[in-house]
């Protein structure tokens, strides 16, 4: 784990949490956005499409080539692509392709934005990295430990820029609490509850017959063989246009995703280890529901702090409660609440979105590019994008197993659990190799 020790993180992460009170949210631009930023999309499903409405937003940017295993979604970026440039005036060739391989190897785009299902994003990540590219990647970060370490080498070794997809580090609401929690204004964290949901379920959809244009053998790639059920890739028509009324549903089955603990973790559990200061760190002990009468997953930290997959509502709000010994405060989109109202942030650091929907907020999107252009790391490194990646797979592992877990973060092992360790990586599929 040589690009993922504590003095790397010094090194690297200029977000990491010991400096985040005096960054600003977002950087100022060195280069003239007139220099053209030009933008491959993997992956052009629900995401995909949301995030290349945001991309096309930013001044500087064009979006210049997609790619996808499914026909009508390159059909339906292709038509979207076209009207966008119509629609300002500008004649930008826009080319679609099946495998992504003819993106990476267009020695005309800059980077690339990767929207595939988790268990692609290790492999489509180290070949834009390989070739040459700068890379925006959704969360999580991989679909195991061990394809996050190899990322993590992969951009530090061919000198990528790698921003990941966890929008709410350039939320104001989020980044104000955290700035709260870390200044001592609760005093001494005592505790944290980080809802995410619940864990991944065995895949148990009915088998469905394939759709003529899609390539489920290559939608599958590293990932071990399953059928297809239209709830892991949701149809869509062109005409009349509708687009996916649904989330893809492989996220929340064991054998193509993590479940909530991956998809709200990489959100909820990765704010929790910012305010934290456990950036460059983890938890050292992973209990699982229901052993010895433990309620919720409970992450337990060197300093003794437990962050637990907890709601703070009776409504279930996907949020964060800050426990403090002096007061506490909640922290969810579009909410702050504090025990204390001279915490409360002013009225004009509540950040829109532009209109776009959350999952697309621009200021993340710019911070990519402004990152590209100065060279600079963006808001989520890679490395944080690990961190906080491993600790949702550690609580997958525990409840999979039934017990605890104890991890060493520093080293990156699990301490005496060959058992564990087992589910550091999976093999693939034949024909892929990590």
């Amino acid at each position: 784990m040589k690009t993922i020790s504590r003095r790397r993180f010094i090194q690297t992460s200029v977000a990491g949490a010991a400096a985040f009170s005096v960054i600003p949210l977002i950087k100022s631009c060195k280069t003239s956005p007139n220099d053209i930023i030009r933008l491959g999309f993997i992956g052009l499903g629900q995401q995909g499409i949301g995030l290349m409405r945001g991309f096309n937003s930013i001044p500087g940017v064009q979006v210049v080539a997609g790619a996808d295993v499914y026909g009508i979604k390159r059909e339906r970026f292709k038509k979207l692509m076209d009207q966008h440039y119509d629609s300002i005036g500008e004649n930008v060739m826009v080319t679609t392709h099946e495998s992504y391989h003819e993106i990476l190897d267009n020695r005309y785009i800059d980077g690339v934005v990767i929207s595939t299902p988790d268990h692609w994003h290790a492999l489509n990540a180290i070949d834009a990295c390989k070739a040459g590219k700068d890379i925006y990647l959704e969360k999580p970060l991989t679909f195991t430990i061990k394809e996050g370490v190899e990322v993590v080498n992969a951009v530090r070794e061919n000198n990528r820029i790698l921003a990941v997809g966890s929008q709410q580090r350039s939320d104001k609401n989020f980044h104000h609490a955290v700035a709260m929690v870390r200044a001592g204004k609760i005093g001494k964290l005592d505790r944290i509850y980080a809802y995410a949901g619940d864990f991944p379920a065995p895949y148990d959809l009915p088998e469905v017959t394939v759709p003529r244009d899609l390539n489920w053998d290559l939608w599958l790639g590293p990932n071990p063989y399953v059928h297809y059920n239209p709830r892991l890739n949701p149809p869509i028509s062109l005409d009349p246009p509708k687009n996916e009324t649904f989330w893809a549903e492989w996220r929340y089955f064991k054998e193509t995703g993590g479940g909530y603990i991956t998809d709200w973790g990489a959100h909820n559990f990765d704010i929790a280890q910012w305010g934290l200061g456990e950036d460059d760190g983890g938890p050292v002990e992973i209990i699982p529901p229901g052993y010895q009468g433990t309620e919720y997953l409970t992450y337990v930290y060197r300093n003794g702090v437990k962050v637990t997959n907890q709601p703070y509502d009776d409504a279930s709000t996907r949020g964060i409660k800050f426990w403090g010994d002096d007061g506490w405060i909640e922290v969810a989109r579009g909410h702050y609440d504090s025990s204390d109202n001279a915490i409360f942030p002013e009225d004009e650091e509540l950040r829109g979105h532009g209109g776009l929907p959350y999952e697309t907020a621009v200021p993340h999107l710019e911070d990519f590019i402004i990152s590209m252009r100065n060279r600079t790391e963006p808001v989520v490194p890679v490395e944080i994008g690990h961190r906080t990646c491993t600790t949702c797979i550690l609580g997958n592992i525990a409840y999979e197993l039934g017990r605890p877990v104890n991890w060493d973060p520093e080293r990156h092992f699990f301490e005496h659990d060959a058992e564990a360790q087992e589910y550091y990586h999976r093999e693939y599929r034949n024909g892929y190799t990590l």
